[in-house]
Formats: C-alpha cells, structure tokens, sequence
C-alpha cells in the first residue's frame, strides 16, 4: 500500500445509507420531477436548450434527431442516448402535451403504444412556442452553470414566457416521490395567472371561474370538480376521465356504440384489446364485433353490438371494465427552491409569477446596461461629427490605430470606447445626413433607458409589461378547450340482467371441488342421473338457477369465493365438472366445505358461520358482494389450528344447535349473535372439553323437522327438537348419546331431516348407505340409536349428507 492510499472501515449500513442518499437527492433534483418554474425536468431542457444553442429553431429547416440526441449527451446529458431520444420523442407527441415543443417529421410513435421510429430516420425542431420557452435566454435573464465537464455553461432554469408547467403537465416518479400534474388549456391558465397578479390573495373558487380544470389533449369528459378544486387547494385529488361516445342506430335492429375521444395516457390498443376479451370470453355476450377504425381523420373505435341489445347498458359495463373510464389522481409536486414540494394552485401561480418578475428584471437590466452602451457610443460619434475637421487631423498625424486612439483621448476627452468607434467609422458615415441619424438614435435611447428604469424601478409597471407579454402569447397560441367538464361524477350502473342471458341451468357443486353449470336439456335427458363422481365424492350443492344468479363456496381455511353463475362452464350433466383450482387456486388441505346459491345480495339476509374449535359467527350478506373476484375473500378470521366446518344463510331469527364430536349439542337463537364484519373470528358459540370438537352446525327453520345423528360405530338415530330446549351461546350443552366408558359413541355427523328424505351413511371404506329418515323411529336424548352400518365390513361413517336420488335397497 503506498501513502497516498487510504482505508475507511466502515458499516454497510452507513455506506449504503450515504450513496442511496445521494443517489435519490440527484434523482429527485436533477432527473425525474419538473421545476416549477419552467415545467421541465433536466433533460427536456437541455434537449430544448442544445437545439435553440445549434440553431434548430422553428422557422429553419427540420434537422436529424440523432445530432440533437449527439449533442445533448456529448454536451449537457451525460445519460443514455435511447432515454434522451425517449423525452425527445414525447415533447413532438401530440395526445401527450397539450403543446408540443418539439415538430417532428417521421414515425413519432402512435396513441396505441407504438414506439417512434429510430432517430435516424427521424427529423426534428423546435416548435413556434417552445421559442417562448427560450425567448430572451441570450440577455442573462436566468443564471448559467459549467455543464458536466465545464467545458460551456447550460442554463439551470429557462425563462418560460408562459407557465408550461401548468399548460402542458407533467409526469415523474423518483425516490421517495412522484409528481402528477394533467395539462391545461393555455389561455386559462393565463387567465389565473393574470388574476393572481390583480389579486394576490385570490382564492381556488375565484381561479376557478377562469381555470376550469385540466385540459387533455385526448379530449374526454372530466366529472368531479370538487376532486380538481380539493387539488388545487392542498396539491393532491382525483377526478374521473371518461371517453366520448355516442350509439349509433344500424340496420335490422341493431346499433353499435362509437368512442370519439379517449381517456388520456390510455393505450387505445390495449383498451380495444380488452374489449375484444371481454366479448370473445363471453364475459359481454352482446358485443358482435370490436373495430378500430381510427385513421388520419380522427381517432375511431366501434363497438358493434348484437341484435335488440341495449347500448346503453353495455357502454356501462365497459365503462367500469375497461379505459374507456380512468380515475386521474392529481399530484403536484414539483422543485421550489430546489426542493421537492407539493404544491396548489395558487402555489405553482406564484412560483411562475415571481420567475417572471426575475425574468423580466433581469433583461431590462441588460437592455439597459446595452442601451446606455450604445449611448455612450453615440454620444461620442455625435461629438466627433461636431468637431469633425479637429478630430481627422488628430488621426491623420497619428502613427498607427492605437496612437491615433491615444490622441484623440488625450485632446478631446474621449472614452476608450468611444475612441475604438470612432477610429473604425467607415468614410462613408462622415455624410452631413448621419448626425440627424445619430441624433433620432441617441433620443431612442436615452427613452428605452427611461422606460426601462421605470420597470426596475416600479413593481407595477414589471407587472404591467409581464401581463402585456402574456395577453401577446394568448393572442398568438391560445387552442379551444378539448375536454368537456362536468360537475358530478356520474354513478356508473351496471344492468346484469341485459349483460347476462337470462337461462335456466342445474348448478352442481361436489365436495371434493368440482363446479358447473347444465342446461335444463341436458339435465332432463340424463333425468337427473348418471352424474361422474368420484367414489369418495358427494353433492354439496344441486339446484336450479338462472345465469344471473350468483354462487358463494366456502373453504375449510376461512375464505370464500364468490362466482357469477354465468360465467361458471357450461358442462353436460354426465361429465364430471370444472375443478375449483382451474378457477382459484385454493391453499394445501384447503377443502370446499359449503355452497351457497343465491338470487341476490338481500340487504336483510345473513350468513352464519362456524369453526371446529366452536366459534361462530354471523354477517351481512351484502358485504360478501365483491366487484372484481378473481382471488379468495376472507369469510371468517380463523385461526392456524383451526378450521371453518360450515356456512348457513339465514335469516337471522332462526334457531342455531351445534353438534359436538363428543356428543354435546346445544341450541339457541341467532339473535344472540351480533352482526360483525366477514373477517372477523366470531364468538364462542360452545364450550368445549379439552379434546372435543365441533363437527356440525344445522339451522333449525322448520318446528316440524327432527335431528338425525350418526356415529362412528355405525349406529343412527333420530330425535325431536323437543329434546333441545333453546338455551344461551357459550354453553357446553346437553348430552345426546349414552356415553359408555369402553369405546365409546362419537357423533360423525348431524343433520335437520324431515320423514321423506333420504340421508346417506359414507364410510372409511367408501360404502354408501342410503336411509329413508322416517324409517327410524324417534328416541330421546339418551339412546345410541340403532345400528345400521357394519363397522367390520363397512368402517365407520365418516360424514352424512342428503341425496333424494340414493336409491334405498
């Protein structure tokens, strides 16, 4: 190691601490957020200031991109040369800014995502007002830095002779911080400007009488003003876009809906894309066909719809499911004082005004020093004019310029200045005519010099010449607003009924997790029979239902899926049905424990569950509606060593009794439940032994119903409800079985059952014996019931369930 060389030994934290520090300090100055002043971030304005500097200007011809991309990295943009052409690319597009600061000729990609082409092939220049932007940069109107390696200064900020930032946007994310800005119509944000300058103090609801709100240059339909004016007070809202379309009436009853305008930074490719899903999916069987039909006289995209379908409705759905409609979230953070800040309206006003006020300072100081420059020019060749025949002898005896300077300062008093101009006047200056130039010029002078005193010298003549320069620039650039703004934010209301097709089908759900949907044809000819199960598998659920209708399925692990009838497959009767992880993948050994149909989402009804560790639970049925529902939803807050055995829907006057592995059971009324949120873990609805478990919860609905229970030992029996007088949750219950000290009876399943039903006994050994109910006769609490399956041959039964199509041997 030689002494020059050094080690610091140091802790990662601290090391990594400082350069992430560092790092995000530059990023978030000199990279990813807009100046407030200017409305750029760096790299825009080297880009605009290293075409001004070469001379690309607006009224020149249009220029390779790639020498402009070469110089801003050679000179001021020590980056990649694909992110400078990228920023470079944006400022030329116009469905980005609502003023484009950049012309460019070629391929400059396409609202459809598409990408510009290369910047070989490409040609540009800077637009008419990006020549606002730079205006008056040459008379030390803003302050200059050395560029990366200080070989020529790049300005730090541009003199901005309107509020780009406000007018064109802007979108950044860096570390820690993110900036939202949407574009305006130029002419009202001058409008603010000039009001604010009037009147410091103007409050938002004033600025707003003149600032509307954004303006996209995508056009639109912006809905909630009091989102932009929470914005524009604190810096921070939202509002919603909304595209323009309108249906049109085709032949033999059908119509198609036209979209015009679309949101802005929506990819109208991708938007389309989805549409065409969505129809294809038959997720929207009203759509016929989806078409772009955009070409150079406007954007155009046709959604054409089947015969006698709303339109109305299925704008609607696409509304809320696709770009057509997109929530823009205001966030204004922009560098003041080289800080990131988040600012309002009247902020972001004032920050512009005050660099304008420096701006305009600033060149009426270097008008001046120029003006009186040149003055004193003039002052010197009017004197040497007056005494003409003096000061040419002067010279002529002179040896050479410099003596001749010398004389001619020494004998007449003249500056150094003066001497330089007057030694290099031209011959032919020296004509009777030129001193009443001189003298017009010198009064030109010495009134710009008065007048531009004036503007330093009072506020509010700077005032007056900054809104004299800004009601020019409105004049000159001012463009009819292009979205539209609306007040309210239009509720969007989705018609499932047109949506969907109104069909009857059989839904069947199996325990082991197979769904479908069945036409009524296709039941009836099977006459309801000869469904492929597997032999350990069982019916949950087999009913009736309409497309519109809507399934929940419950699992073991606490959650829910929620699924619209129409979209569950449509498989004949026979087959054996969709697995439910081709649809949601569920957890390891988590297993489908309830299926519940549904019509609607009843604001009155409930949903009961309970857990194996005797918690139980009831909730709205409403909140178990989701919008979007492609993951699991969390029913009951269960906890490792837990799980869920059931879910009911119910009423919530009824009579809940749950049934112990122990042969405990107790009954009480659900109004003893309070209706608690779906993610809740529920309450103790039985007290159990230290090695009991809960293995059944029935909803006791109908007085005339009787408790049928099973064991494992193979013994069945039915009793009254009589027998369960209602008591209070969080009891332990009564005892339903004889309890035998040597093997004994265990309850493996409980069911509410009327005479006419016929209940299936399944065993460990996959024997399935069906039992009419009114075969057993009713006993009382203490019997074991009567032995119905051999434990020997069969096993022991292992769950029951209903099945009205078992044939009884």
């Amino acid at each position: 190691m030689t002494p020059s060389e050094s080690y610091q030994d140091l802790p990662l934290e601290e090391v990594i601490g400082d350069r992430f520090g560092r790092y995000s300090k530059y990023i978030i100055q000199d990279r990813a957020l807009p100046d407030a002043r200017d409305g750029l971030k760096p790299v825009q304005r080297r880009i605009l200031y290293a075409m001004f500097h070469e001379g690309n200007t607006h009224e020149k011809a249009f220029r390779k991109s790639a020498k402009t991309v070469g110089n801003v990295i050679g000179n001021y943009h020590p980056h990649g040369d694909t992110s400078v052409y990228e920023a470079m690319v944006r400022m030329s597009q116009d469905w980005k800014l609502r003023h484009m600061l950049v012309e460019m000729q070629g391929n400059n990609g396409s609202v459809d995502g598409d990408s510009a082409a290369a910047m070989r092939y490409t040609e540009a220049r800077l637009s008419t007002i990006a020549g606002q932007m730079l205006r008056d940069l040459g008379k030390n109107t803003v302050d200059f830095i050395p560029n990366f390696d200080d070989t020529e200064p790049e300005p730090t900020v541009l003199p901005a002779r309107y509020p780009n930032l406000l007018v064109n946007g802007s979108t950044g994310i860096s570390a820690g911080y993110a900036t939202d800005i949407p574009p305006h119509a130029l002419h009202e944000v001058l409008d603010a400007v000039l009001m604010r300058m009037d009147k410091p103090d103007v409050t938002v609801d004033e600025l707003m009488t003149v600032i509307k709100g954004p303006d996209f240059p995508t056009g639109g339909t912006i809905q909630g003003t009091n989102g932009i004016k929470t914005a524009y007070e604190t810096g921070k809202g939202r509002f919603i876009i909304r595209s323009k379309s309108f249906i049109e009436p085709l032949k033999g009853g059908k119509s198609q809906i036209v979209v015009t305008e679309i949101p802005y930074d929506v990819n109208k490719a991708n938007m389309v894309r989805k549409m065409d899903e969505l129809r294809h999916d038959r997720k929207l069987d009203g759509i016929a066909d989806v078409r772009d039909e955009s070409d150079r006289t406007g954007l155009r995209v046709v959604i054409e719809l089947k015969k006698d379908v709303d339109g109305n409705a299925i704008l609607q759905y696409l509304l809320k499911n696709t770009d057509l409609q997109v929530t823009y979230n205001f966030n204004m953070i922009a560098i003041s004082g080289r800080r990131p800040t988040l600012m309002s309206l009247p902020m972001l006003l004032d920050a512009y005004i005050g660099h304008q006020k420096e701006v305009v300072t600033r060149r009426s100081q270097y008008d001046i020093q120029k003006a009186q420059d040149r003055l004193h020019i003039v002052e010197g060749l009017m004197k040497a004019l007056s005494i003409l025949d003096e000061v040419i002898k002067a010279i002529r005896a002179s040896k050479d310029k410099r003596d001749a300077k010398n004389n001619i300062i020494s004998k007449f008093e003249f500056s150094e200045i003066q001497a330089e101009a007057i030694v290099s006047l031209q011959l032919y200056r020296l004509t009777n005519t030129d001193i009443t130039e001189l003298q017009q010029e010198d009064a030109e002078l010495r009134k710009l010099i008065e007048q531009l005193d004036a503007i330093l010298k009072s506020d509010k003549k700077l005032s007056a010449v900054i809104k004299k320069e800004l009601l020019d620039i409105r004049k000159q650039f001012a463009e009819p607003r292009r979205s539209v703004i609306e007040e309210k934010i239009e509720e969007i209301k989705v018609d499932l009924d047109i949506l969907v097709p109104s069909e009857e089908v059989i839904v069947s759900v199996t325990k082991d997790g197979y769904v479908k949907r069945t036409s009524v044809r296709s039941y009836s000819a099977s006459n309801g029979t000869g469904q492929e199960m597997k032999e350990s598998d069982y019916t949950l659920l087999e009913a009736p239902m309409n497309t519109q209708h809507h399934l929940l399925l419950f699992t073991s692990a606490g959650n829910y899926l929620y699924q619209p009838i129409h979209e569950l497959p449509d498989i004949r009767w026979k087959d054996l049905g969709q697995h439910i992880s081709s649809i949601i993948p569920l957890g390891q050994n988590e297993t489908i424990v309830a299926a519940i149909g549904l019509e609607n989402f009843d604001e009155e009804a409930l949903i009961v569950t309970a857990s194996q560790n005797g918690l139980i639970k009831q909730s709205k049925l409403a909140d178990f509606k989701v919008q979007r529902y492609s993951r699991l939803f969390k029913a009951m807050g269960v906890k490792k060593d837990d799980v869920m055995i059931d879910a009911r829907l119910v009423r919530g006057d009824e009579d809940v009794i749950l049934f112990t592995q122990q042969a405990y059971a107790l009954r009480f009324p659900l109004t003893e439940l309070s209706v608690t949120g779906i993610r809740t873990a529920g309450v103790r609805g039985i007290n159990l032994k230290d090695d009991d478990l809960l293995v059944a919860m029935e909803i006791n609905s109908d007085d005339g119903a009787s408790v049928l229970i099973a064991t494992q030992r193979g013994s069945v029996k039915r009793m009254g409800l009589k027998e369960l007088e209602s008591a209070s949750r969080a009891q332990r219950g009564n005892v339903v079985l004889k309890e035998l000290k040597s093997n004994p009876y265990r309850v493996s399943g409980a069911l509410m059952v009327k005479n006419d039903e016929i209940i299936v006994l399944a065993t460990e050994k996959g024997s399935k014996i069906p039992i009419l109910a009114g075969s057993l006769r009713p006993v009382d609490r203490y019997s074991n019931g009567s032995s119905l399956v051999d434990e020997k041959k069969d096993g022991s039964i292992t769950h029951i369930y209903k099945d009205p199509k078992a044939e009884i041997e």
